[in-house]
Formats: C-alpha cells, sequence, structure tokens
C-alpha cells in the first residue's frame, strides 16, 4: 500500500504533467486520478443529476489578437492598489491543500495552533491537519521562511490545491 506521502507525490506528478488520467495497481491496491478538464454533453445522454453536479467547461477559441486586447482591457481597469498588493503575494510561496478534507490549525482542540502569522518554519514544519475521510494527514511547509497569513479558518472545508498559507520565502 502506497504511504500518504507517496501518494501526494504522484498528485504533484500528475498534475504538473500533460496526461489526464493516471492509475497505479499494485498487491491488490489500486490509485486512480483523473484531471478535470472540459467535459462534452452530448443530447443522448440525458443524466440531468450528472450534469447538475458538475460544472460544464466550455473551450472557447478566439484569435489572438482579441484575446490580447481583452486582456490589455481588463489591466488597464484594474486599480493601482490591487495590482500592488498582487505584486506582493507573488513572491510569496503558497502551501496548499493536498486533498479534500477539514482544515485543522492545531493537533487538538485545546493545544495551541501549529503555526501564526510570523511564524518561522522550515520545510519539514508541520503546519496544519487536513482531515479527510477519518484520516489526519499532517501537512507540511515545503520550504523555509516566515508565515505571512494563513488564508483558512480552524475547521473549515478546504478542496484539493486550495491556497492554506502564504509563507515569505527565505
Amino acid at each position: 500500500m502506497l504511504k500518504v506521502q507517496e501518494i501526494r507525490e504522484l498528485i504533484k506528478l500528475v498534475d504538473q504533467s500533460s496526461i489526464d488520467e493516471f492509475v497505479y495497481e499494485h498487491e491488490g491496491s489500486k490509485v486512480k486520478m483523473k484531471k478535470n478538464g472540459p467535459v462534452t454533453v452530448t443530447a443522448a445522454q440525458p443524466v440531468v443529476q450528472a450534469v447538475e453536479s458538475s460544472p460544464v467547461h466550455v473551450a472557447q477559441q478566439a484569435p489572438v489578437q482579441q484575446a490580447s486586447t481583452a486582456v490589455a482591457q481588463e489591466t488597464a481597469q484594474v486599480p493601482k492598489t490591487e495590482t500592488a498588493n498582487q505584486a506582493d503575494t507573488d513572491n510569496l510561496h503558497k502551501i496548499t491543500s493536498p486533498m479534500v478534507g477539514t482544515f485543522y490549525a492545531s493537533p487538538s482542540p485545546d493545544a495551541d495552533a501549529y503555526v501564526k502569522p510570523g511564524s518561522k518554519v522550515t520545510k519539514d514544519s508541520i503546519v496544519c491537519i487536513v482531515e479527510a475521510m477519518k484520516l489526519f494527514n499532517e501537512i507540511e511547509a515545503e520550504v523555509d521562511g516566515e508565515i505571512v497569513e494563513v488564508l483558512v479558518k480552524n475547521g473549515q472545508l478546504v478542496e484539493y490545491g486550495q491556497p492554506l498559507f502564504l509563507v515569505k520565502p527565505e
């Protein structure tokens, strides 16, 4: 059976690659990963519930010249303060959730949080726990640095890839 850290690494590799689906079978265990891609809806399959529960992405093609003009117009409309704030967060590392689950800032309800803004962390430091299916998964910082901001509240449901912390790398 694969360890949680090994599964996390597989998720990262699949996410960064161009493959859409990955299946791993070993000694009766099976791990299957699929990327969310464009969904095609056909009239031959009237499955209303599936269409309502999952978002439908429609790929649109536009000439490059029109797309770059639209981006330039959107950029011109962004206030300078938002652009400055975005520049500040662009150089920060985001610690993201490796799975869907419940975020916990501390190891138990009566204990102090693992980290708070201003805390120094190393890449092996545990910053929180994400509970998924009654399993408590310790999330590590992944970088050496200082916690700048905690982006989620204790007990909040988090999605795969959702940013949890902003870290100023050292």
